[in-house]
């Protein structure tokens, strides 16, 4: 079935065919998103109005929405243009008036005719004395009351849509959804006590009740799981095509593993072991390893690493590491050379920078298996580069590396296991929204020898105390770090401009002993700067963010963060974490501008209070929601239009592990719940992962 199903025509066709909508309104609703009928089922109500029936108003707590019937009294026109018009009325118990402004009298007199009785339904309120009923938002003969909802729906809107329009609009869309098969596995949808699909989308656009438009109201569960089922599905089948690809099973002897044990100084951590093992156990199998190695800021990514690398070599193939940055690479090389020395391996890095006959000659020796690990940017991506026997690449901090990008890898070696390591915690939730495709390893302890950092906040108008304090510490043979939030003074943000800072710390603390490094300088000075700190020629390094991924310098135990409550709560968890990998006691200063507002405080707060990389980013995301933590722009993080990733976290790992079981026990869906599920694919957009199964 390589078609869209004919049942889900109606959905696909223009909006215009819907109710209520001509080109303008079409227009207007694609700033919303929505382009087809079926993107109208899913623009669902955030609130509903009460507007159920009442005999009178008396004894109602005032501002309220009230609907009750009435006979229409008095009209009392405006005394001046533009004035106030007023109609008095009574209903079972008590006298109100309705209220307008601008209004026209020949309108009204139509719309409330005096001694005739109308029901009207609005936000009642307690002015001078009296209640009022200011513009109400229906008011209609008794015989029409059933066209007023008991709980009229509240929709999202845009520029030049009415909530009357989305009403009818979504009603229509409602009403030319089909009745689909079911694709939920039967146990799962009792247990949970789910409506079928269409009866889902009735209720979620007809609320009956003030909770039908949480999250957990049954029908929207529904629907909200739907949307992370199909989103696994493709995911499942992604995972399943980069499998399919025969892996090459490797099995390591660990000869070359215990030469670099018995060259540590401390025995790795439990988590360490764990990992090395899960991997091991994945590259010996005969199917393709796509694995995810999650480790909090100096868990001991890199020994695990290397140790995953040696596997391969020990298998009689090679392995490649990437890293998104040439200085992240050269990083790398560093951390991983002493070790593969160890080990008696051949490391080579291979970047933008390799020309001519340098590079001539490490290709060479790459193809002909003289080098066993290469470490390098994408340059590793390039045409000409070919490895006589790739079994393992490792790609380095993911957010800039999606799905496409691990199958472009993959090509390079014909059955090359994956692993992506990222140094970023990331909560279940949005590890399974991005990463449903790989099997996960979570480094959650600290290796031995690494000291606790303390943190503490300070306000910028202590800056003499926190400049003494580094004069100290450099007295002491001590380094530091001065991040500062920006490069050029820009005038309508004061921040400290780097190149300010850079200068003020120089004027104190005298030549020579400060560094600076932003994201404007040229690569080479970058290096230049960079690499003068790391030999310990300069003291202070005052630089902008480029220094939060990877750097090593372990005789830099200051790290001054300013302006520190306008960063994010990862990315100062990441900053943090360049300190403290010393012999010395290790302390993070977060100087923040006074006054503070309340989130930024709790976020301040909670960094002082625990070190814990997955705490910081559960907390994080429940701050600033997915989109930001992850910035959705690059993140490959998928956008739901019901599920929300902060809440239904419990839903997304429901619908994973449904997800992968059903394609286990039918992998072609085939069957009729699979057949279903492919509809579900279709429903959803993703054309993709029906390639995917087709291919396979």
């Amino acid at each position: 079935m390589s078609a869209r199903p004919e049942v889900l025509f109606p959905l696909f066709a223009g909006l215009e065919t819907l109710e209520g909508v001509g080109p303008k309104t079409a227009k207007a609703l694609e700033h919303m998103g929505v382009s087809l009928p079926r993107d109208m089922l899913f623009v669902l109500p955030h609130a509903a109005i009460d507007r159920r029936r009442r005999e009178t108003i008396r004894g109602l707590e005032m501002p309220c929405v009230a609907t009750v019937e009435v006979e229409i009294g008095a009209h009392r026109p405006a005394s001046r243009r533009g004035g106030t018009y007023r109609v008095n009325v009574r209903d079972a118990e008590e006298e109100f008036q309705l209220v307008f402004f601008h209004a026209r009298g020949d309108y009204l007199k139509k719309l409330l005719p005096p001694g005739e009785r109308r029901l009207v339904s609005g936000k009642l309120e307690y002015f001078d004395g009296m209640a009022q009923m200011v513009h109400p938002d229906h008011a209609l003969p008794p015989e029409e009351a059933a066209s007023i909802p008991d709980f009229e729906p509240v929709y999202p809107l845009t520029a030049g849509v009415t909530q009357k329009l989305m009403a009818k609009a979504t009603q229509s869309a409602v009403a030319r959804a089909p009745e689909l098969a079911e694709w939920i596995d039967p146990q799962q949808k009792a247990r949970a006590e789910w409506p079928d699909w269409h009866a889902a989308l009735a209720a979620a656009h007809a609320p009956d009740r003030p909770g039908a438009v949480s999250p957990a109201d049954p029908a929207r569960e529904r629907l909200a799981y739907d949307e992370l089922f199909a989103h696994q599905l493709t995911l499942a089948l992604a995972r399943r095509g980069m499998r399919r690809g025969k892996g090459i099973p490797s099995h390591g002897d660990g000869r070359l593993r215990q030469r670099v044990l018995a060259s540590l100084p401390y025995a790795p951590t439990g988590a360490q072991s764990r990992a090395v093992e899960e991997i091991a156990k994945d590259m010996a199998s005969d199917r393709r390893m796509s694995r995810l190695l999650q480790g909090d800021v100096g868990a001991g990514k890199t020994l695990v690493a290397l140790m995953a690398l040696l596997v391969a070599v020990e298998a009689g193939g090679q392995g490649v590491m990437m890293a998104p940055t040439e200085i992240l690479a050269r990083q790398h090389l560093e951390g991983l050379a002493p070790l593969a020395q160890a080990a008696g391996v051949r490391v080579e890095i291979l970047t933008g920078r390799d020309k001519g006959a340098d590079r001539r000659e490490k290709l060479a020796d790459l193809a002909e298996g003289r080098i066993d690990i290469l470490v390098g940017t994408h340059a590793v991506f390039q045409a000409d580069v070919a490895f006589h026997d790739l079994r393992l690449a490792i790609v380095d901090e993911q957010h800039r590396f999606g799905v496409r990008q691990r199958l472009e890898l993959g090509k390079k070696g014909a059955g090359a296991d994956v692993l992506v390591m990222t140094a970023t915690p990331i909560p279940r939730s949005l590890a399974l929204a991005q990463y449903g495709d790989m099997d996960v390893s979570v480094l959650d302890e600290k290796p031995p020898g690494r000291k606790p950092v303390t943190t503490a906040l300070v306000s910028s108008g202590r800056m003499a105390e926190v400049v003494d304090h580094l004069r100290r510490a450099i007295a002491e043979g001590r380094q530091a770090y001065w991040v500062c939030p920006l490069v050029e003074e820009s005038e309508s943000v004061d921040l400290t401009a780097a190149e300010d800072r850079f200068k003020r710390l120089r004027a104190e603390l005298g030549e020579g002993v400060v560094g600076l490094v932003h994201g404007q300088m040229p690569p080479a000075e970058k290096d230049a700067a960079m690499a003068r700190f790391v030999a310990g020629e300069t003291a202070v390094l005052v630089a902008t963010t480029v220094i939060e991924v990877g750097v090593n310098v372990p005789n830099a135990s200051i790290m001054v963060i300013e302006r520190a409550e306008i960063f994010g709560l990862a990315q100062l968890h990441q900053l943090r974490g360049r300190v403290g990998r010393g012999e010395a006691q290790a302390t993070c200063l977060l100087m923040y501008q006074p006054p503070l507002g309340e989130t930024a405080e709790k976020r301040l707060t909670l960094l002082r209070e625990t070190e814990d990389g997955f705490r910081i980013a559960e907390a994080d995301l429940q701050i600033r929601g997915a989109g930001d933590m992850i910035g959705t722009a690059q993140s490959g993080l998928p956008r739901f239009r019901v599920a929300d990733l902060e809440s239904q976290a419990a839903l997304m790992a429901v619908a994973q592990s449904d997800a992968r079981t059903l394609l286990t026990m039918d992998p072609e869906l085939t069957s009729r719940r699979g057949q279903a599920a492919r509809v579900l694919l279709w429903l959803m957009g993703q054309d993709q992962a029906i390639r995917l199964i087709s291919v396979g």
